[in-house]
C-alpha cells in the first residue's frame, strides 16, 4: 500500500499504576495493524511508575520517553498544586502540566513531524493539540469520556452504545466520528478465534473460570474476588486462571491467596495468548474496560466488576444489552458473587444466553477498519 509505506505515525499515550495498561494496549494493537500496512510507528510515553515502555519496544516500535522528573510523592504534591485552569477530571494522570508536556513533545515532534498524531490520554485536550499543530499533518483522538474539546480529524470512541451526539460540541466540523463497539481495537487473534469460541459454547459447562481485573489492579480487586469465591459453589472440577501484569502491586498476595483456594488456581503474568485463554474459558470475572470488547468478541459470559467511575456508563449499557452480569466491589461482594454463581448453576441456559448477547457487541474487525480509515483520510487530503 503505497500511501502507508511512507507514513510516519506518533502515538501519545501512557500507562501507570493509576492509569492502568488499557490505553497503551489498544494503541499497540492499532500500531501493529498500521505497521502491517507499511507505516512507521513511534510512541511518546512518560516514565510513570508502571509504564509499559519496554513492552512497547519489545513489540518492535520506537519509544521516546518523557522524564518523570520528581520522586513520586513530590510529583503528586506538585501536580496537586498545579493551576486548576485545566478543569479536566483526569489532569492528574499526566504527571505534568499540559504546557510542560507540550514542550517535551515539541522537542521530539519537530524532528519526527508525523503524518498522524494519535492521542489516547484523558489528561490532554484542545490546548495541547493546538499547540502541537505545526508538528503534525493530521490528528486522531481515542477517547471514552466525551468531556473535553478537541481539534482532531478523526475521533474514535469504542464504547458500546455511545451516542455520537455526545461529541458534537467537542469536535470541529468535518471531523470523522466513529462511535461504537464495532470499532473496538482488538488484536487479530480475537477475530480469528471467534468462530471456535462461539461454537464451543453451544452446551456450556462451568469448568474453566477466568479472572481478569486489569493489568495493574492497583486497588487489589483480584484478592477481593478470590476471597469472595471461597464462599461460592463452583463445580469441584472447576479450574481457575488469574491474569495479572508484571507491574501489579498486589501480585505476590494474589499468588498466596490462589494457593489457598479449594480449586486448582493458576496465576499467569503478561500472557501472550489471552484470546485463546478467553476462548477456552466458560466464564470470566472481569473489570469493565477495554477487555470487555475482547470478551464480547469471543462470546465469553462475564461477571463484570466496575472499578472506576469512568467505566460506569459503558458497563450499564452492556448490562442493559444482557451481555454481562454486573457486580460492585464492596462489603456485599461475597454475597452477590455467591448469588450469581448459584444462579448460573441453577439456570442451565444462563451462560449460553449471556454469551450470545455478548457476541453481538463486537466481531473483532474494528482495528483493521480504523487502519483503513486512516489510510483513506490521508489519501483524500494529500
Amino acid at each position: 500500500m503505497d500511501d502507508m509505506s511512507a507514513m510516519r505515525i506518533v502515538f501519545r499515550a501512557d500507562a501507570s499504576l493509576q492509569i492502568g495498561t488499557g490505553h497503551i494496549m489498544r494503541c499497540l494493537t492499532l500500531a501493529d495493524a498500521l505497521r502491517e500496512q507499511g507505516a512507521e510507528c513511534h510512541f511518546i510515553c512518560r516514565e510513570h511508575l508502571g509504564n509499559l515502555i519496554e513492552h512497547i519496544r519489545g513489540k518492535g516500535h520506537k519509544v521516546h520517553a518523557l522524564a518523570y522528573a520528581l520522586p513520586v510523592e513530590a510529583n503528586l504534591l506538585a501536580i496537586n498544586k498545579l493551576p486548576t485552569e485545566s478543569h479536566l477530571a483526569h489532569s492528574h494522570w499526566l504527571g505534568a502540566a499540559q504546557e510542560q508536556d507540550v514542550a517535551d513533545c515539541v522537542a521530539l515532534m519537530s524532528d519526527l513531524h508525523p503524518d498522524w498524531l494519535i492521542v489516547d490520554h484523558y489528561a490532554l485536550d484542545v490546548r495541547w493539540e493546538t499547540a502541537l499543530q505545526p508538528y503534525y499533518r493530521k490528528l486522531m483522538v481515542i477517547d471514552d469520556l466525551a468531556d473535553r474539546a478537541h481539534v482532531c480529524d478523526l475521533l474514535l470512541d469504542q464504547t458500546f452504545g455511545r451516542n455520537p451526539d455526545d461529541y458534537k460540541s467537542w469536535i470541529p466540523l468535518g471531523c470523522t466520528l466513529l462511535c461504537g463497539s464495532q470499532y473496538a481495537l482488538l488484536r487479530p487473534e480475537f477475530a480469528a478465534l471467534r468462530k471456535y469460541s462461539l461454537e464451543r459454547r453451544e452446551n456450556p459447562q462451568l469448568e474453566h473460570l477466568l479472572i481478569t481485573m486489569g493489568g495493574v489492579d492497583k486497588d487489589n480487586a483480584t484478592c477481593q474476588v478470590l476471597e469472595a469465591l471461597r464462599h461460592c459453589a463452583l463445580p469441584a472440577n472447576c479450574h481457575i486462571t488469574v491474569i495479572m501484569g508484571t507491574s501489579a502491586p498486589w501480585l505476590s498476595e494474589v499468588r498466596q491467596q490462589a494457593v489457598q483456594l479449594p480449586w486448582p488456581t493458576e496465576v499467569r503474568v503478561n500472557v501472550s495468548d489471552m484470546a485463546l485463554l478467553m476462548a477456552d474459558s466458560d466464564l470470566a470475572i472481569g473489570a469493565a474496560g477495554s477487555t470487555s470488547w475482547e470478551r464480547c468478541c469471543l462470546g465469553l459470559p462475564t461477571v463484570m466488576v466496575v472499578l472506576a467511575d469512568n467505566q460506569k456508563t459503558a458497563a450499564a449499557l452492556l448490562e442493559q444489552a444482557q451481555a454481562v452480569l454486573m457486580l460492585s466491589l464492596g462489603t456485599n461482594l461475597a454475597t452477590d458473587l455467591r448469588r450469581v454463581i448459584e444462579k448460573i448453576n441453577r439456570e442451565k441456559d444462563l451462560l449460553k444466553n449471556a454469551g450470545e448477547h455478548a457476541s453481538r457487541i463486537s466481531d473483532g474487525t474494528g482495528c483493521q477498519f480504523i487502519a483503513s480509515k486512516i489510510e483513506a483520510l490521508s489519501a483524500n487530503n494529500g
